[in-house]
């Protein structure tokens, strides 16, 4: 029997990685909207989640949070998909998303903050500097169409969901590696199904 899958999710969230991994494993699955405030922080909700953040799924008995975990469990949950390299070949895989979900994403939101690793503290951070992060993750997607290699994967899912979104926000200043690979990823049937089920949910303006 296949296990019932549940997306804890919002439209203005993180949920947007885990709806376009949803939608590249082709996974059946209710949508569970949290609203933020009083319902992200209820009971019910921190059972799922005791951050009280989204997104959140379970899958059977199973509760998994942090998006690189969600992406990395839906790639093995659902194989057929082929978004996780075999066993043996995941040496780029591991290394590509865990580079994205720390040293990346903290150099990212640390700038964003206003905050700049002092030059006798870098030792200290896991990314160094904002600019020794974003060359590493330009060096990385440069040679390849993805970042592990020909074929995309779950790691594609969560470092292209953060290159959009830096190249959005300005976040990640541009350059023309960046913006080939998110358009490259954004160009998948599965990115533009899941955009235009989250935007189906964004509250109207």
């Amino acid at each position: 029997m296949t296990k019932a899958l549940t997306f804890y999710t919002n439209p203005q969230s993180r949920g947007r990685i885990i709806r376009w991994m949803l939608e590249e494993v082709g996974a059946q699955y209710e949508t569970k909207v949290v609203n933020y405030g009083p319902e992200m922080k209820s009971a019910d909700y921190l059972a799922i989640n005791p951050m009280g953040k989204v997104p959140a799924i379970q899958h059977g008995a199973a509760i998994i949070t942090e998006c690189a975990a969600i992406c990395a469990y839906l790639a093995d949950a659902f194989p057929d998909a082929g978004l996780a390299p075999a066993l043996d070949d995941r040496a780029a895989y591991y290394r590509w998303l865990f580079f994205a979900a720390g040293p990346l994403e903290s150099a990212v939101t640390n700038r964003s903050l206003g905050f700049e690793t002092p030059e006798d503290k870098q030792m200290m951070a896991g990314y160094g500097t904002f600019e020794l992060a974003r060359n590493t993750l330009i060096k990385a997607i440069s040679d390849t169409p993805y970042i592990t290699g020909d074929t995309c994967t779950a790691a594609d899912v969560y470092v292209g969901s953060q290159v959009g979104w830096g190249l959005q926000f300005g976040t990640i200043p541009a350059s023309p590696e960046l913006e080939a690979y998110r358009d490259r990823l954004h160009a998948r049937e599965a990115y533009s199904r899941a955009s235009d089920l989250d935007n189906a949910l964004m509250p109207e303006a």
